[in-house]
């Protein structure tokens, strides 16, 4: 954690968070010409307010009147002498998503204050255009909430599948989700699946030994794999069998009811030597 709030640090003394200019939000100092964006004020310059975004949004709320919003973002130091203005304003609404920007203002330019090397959480404040719904809440790239799910007044931070991952189904995201509720690496590759949407099959593979392409060398691109049997339920894919061997042995031992259909064609995973 302290390492992670010295790179924060170093970002704000550097002026490497977002600045949001009237073209786009960009980075400081990436401004080229016709941009009308300069770089980062030198320090010899006089302490001037300028607008960012949050390092993060950590939180949202929702009144019980299902407009007025509050963002909880994550901004420098202690007080308003590091920040101030925090800002959210909604920039656009759709039938699917409602986009709101939060911003606040912090000095550039002079002496670094030491109190700003921290972070602190700050609440903006904004009343939606109307109720949001189902729709989903989206504050930057990588931060969306939802009301569905949630328990008000706070609403639920979407995950990397997004605010409603297919559960179960023979889907790319339904497989994705499969695998992780499965104990292995983060890495982990997914092989061939077999699906009829209320069981499912697939092999997973996770790389082993020296970090080079294959062929390059003893052990180089060597993976160790597995293959699981899940069945359906309403909170996704649970995995009910592990094996390595081919057919449908093993899962119909655990459970008989697997569809032969799915497992009676599958081969042996190979394993390394």
């Amino acid at each position: 954690m302290s390492r992670a709030r010295s790179m924060i640090a170093v970002v704000l003394l550097s002026v490497g968070v977002l600045l949001l200019g009237a073209c786009g939000t960009l980075r400081a100092g990436t401004g080229g010409a016709g941009t009308g964006v300069r770089g980062a004020p030198a320090a010899s310059e006089s302490p001037r307010w300028q607008t960012f975004a949050p390092f993060r949004v950590t939180a949202a709320r929702l009144a019980a009147d299902h407009r007025t919003l509050s963002v909880d973002a994550e901004v420098p130091g202690n007080g308003k002498k590091c920040a101030r203005d925090v800002k959210a304003v909604v920039t656009d609404a759709s039938d699917r998503t409602v986009w709101v920007q939060v911003t606040f203002s912090a000095l550039t330019g002079g002496p670094a204050r030491n109190d700003c090397r921290k972070t602190m959480t700050a609440t903006a404040r904004v009343r939606l255009p109307s109720p949001l719904g189902h729709r989903e809440l989206a504050t930057d790239t990588h931060t969306v909430f939802t009301a569905d799910g949630a328990d008000p007044p706070d609403l639920r931070l979407c995950g990397e599948l997004g605010c409603h991952p297919a559960p179960t189904g023979c889907t790319a995201a339904s497989y994705e989700q499969a695998v992780m509720a499965l104990d292995v690496p983060t890495h982990t590759s997914r092989g061939e699946e077999h699906c009829d949407g209320k069981w499912l099959v697939f092999s997973v593979s996770s790389r082993m030994g020296p970090a080079c392409a294959p062929g390059e060398g003893p052990g180089c691109g060597a993976s160790i794999g597995a293959r699981w049997f899940f069945r359906a339920q309403t909170s996704g894919w649970t995995p009910i069998a592990r094996t390595t061997k081919g057919g449908c042995g093993d899962v119909h031992r655990l459970e008989p009811e697997f569809p032969t259909a799915l497992c009676t064609g599958l081969s042996p995973l190979r394993q390394p030597d």
